[in-house]
């Protein structure tokens, strides 16, 4: 017992000496990328696994439309980004092989379809996520992800810290014994202000009155406290805006609560509080397949759906019926970030009406629905038409 526990002890070590300095890496101010300066501004696009490609091709119809005549003067340049399937990674034994990690650093922005993260037992080596793996080595720091049903009157736009919490450490769990096994879960200064900051200056910027916090400082004292300790203290410099802390258990419940849903607007939360909170609003926007994800850093921003690759669709031949609504909003999320405001806003438009009120034609993941490509056909007919606004406010109102 007492070599299990000096391993233990050197684990542990060894885990506080890397985040420590990887605190004190995020302390040294970098710069926000100006895209405005950039020329060609580089798109990486990863089709990545399973129904990726499928709904890769319907996005990449969208943005040639949209952003055509920018493409054809260089100021806009797509990269395909071929090394990001799980095959490639499973071959290699890494999350993100060198070379691919290399050819995304050398983008701006990238435009990611669902990549297959491999779990214990099953076919492929239990490799690290490779978004995991992404948001560490790209520092993407903030997971933005808007949840909007204007009908019911919801419009909450969520922060997720990326880079911490338990799934930073994920892979770095250690096993004392074959009965006790322990996981990790961190929480820093730096990394708990920036998230936090983000989440206040997009309310300032939005004309938002509040902001919520969501922990479980009640039990997980000592790294949720610190970022509750945080809100508290980056909230000073907002005097305009109130904020609360919710506890995640209560949340969950509350955003399905009629009378207490509408109030919440802008909600930040470590990592893993984040990833439940966002896919329960997702399911209640239309599913996970109509949400997009973006996942923000100074230099470097990635865009996603936040569903996974799908492979029963493929085993079953269902393939063309993947619903292509994720990918595309995050292209529109993206669109957004480089600065085509406008466009962005009418693919976000399109979007609504198509999924949300008009529904001429709906898409189920079978055959009892359209295929992908007339879903995107459905998108694009009514993202040019001349009435697009017209119709819209109609909706709405």
């Amino acid at each position: 017992m007492n070599d299990m526990i000096q391993k233990a002890q050197r684990h542990f070590a060894e885990l506080v000496r890397t985040q420590m300095e990887r605190s004190e890496k995020m302390k040294s101010a970098q710069e926000w990328l100006d895209y405005r300066t950039l020329e060609p501004l580089i798109i990486g696009f990863c089709w990545g696994d399973g129904i990726g490609p499928i709904i890769s091709q319907e996005t990449e119809r969208v943005l040639n439309t949209i952003l055509q005549d920018d493409i054809a003067s260089g100021r806009i340049e797509f990269r395909t980004i071929a090394g990001l399937t799980i095959e490639n990674r499973a071959r290699q034994l890494k999350a993100i092989p060198d070379d691919v990690l290399q050819e995304l650093k050398a983008c701006h922005v990238i435009l990611k379809a669902p990549t297959t993260t491999p779990e214990k037992g099953g076919p492929y080596p239990n490799i690290e996520s490779a978004n995991v793996a992404m948001r560490r080595e790209l520092d993407l720091f903030a997971n933005v992800r808007p949840v909007k049903i204007p009908q019911e009157g919801i419009d909450w736009m969520f922060f997720r810290e990326n880079t911490e919490g338990e799934y930073v450490l994920g892979s770095k769990g250690f096993a004392a014994s074959d009965d006790v096994a322990f996981d990790f879960k961190v929480i820093t200064r730096p990394g708990a202000e920036r998230i936090i900051r983000m989440a206040f200056d997009y309310a300032r910027k939005n004309n938002i009155d509040s902001v919520t916090v969501v922990t479980k400082a009640n039990v997980i004292k000592t790294t949720d406290g610190l970022f509750l300790e945080v809100a508290e203290q980056v909230a000073r410099d907002f005097p305009e805006i109130k904020w609360e802390g919710w506890y995640i258990d209560i949340m969950t419940a509350k955003l399905i609560d009629p009378k207490r849903r509408t109030q919440f607007r802008v909600i930040v939360m470590p990592n893993l509080y984040g990833d439940i909170l966002t896919d329960e609003a997702a399911e209640m926007q239309g599913g996970v397949g109509t949400a997009g994800s973006a996942n923000i850093g100074k230099r470097y921003a990635m865009f996603e759906a936040i569903h996974g690759s799908a492979p029963r669709m493929i085993a079953e031949g269902r393939g063309q019926y993947a619903d292509p609504s994720s990918l595309i909003k995050a292209a529109g999320m993206m669109l957004n970030h480089i600065g085509y405001v406008e466009q962005a806003d009418k693919l976000q438009k399109a979007l609504e009406i198509c999924t949300q009120f008009e529904k001429k034609i709906t898409i189920t993941g079978r055959d009892t629905g359209v295929t992908g490509r007339e879903f995107c056909d459905y998108i694009l007919e009514t993202m040019v038409a001349s009435d697009l606004d017209e119709k819209y406010r109609s909706y709405i109102l």
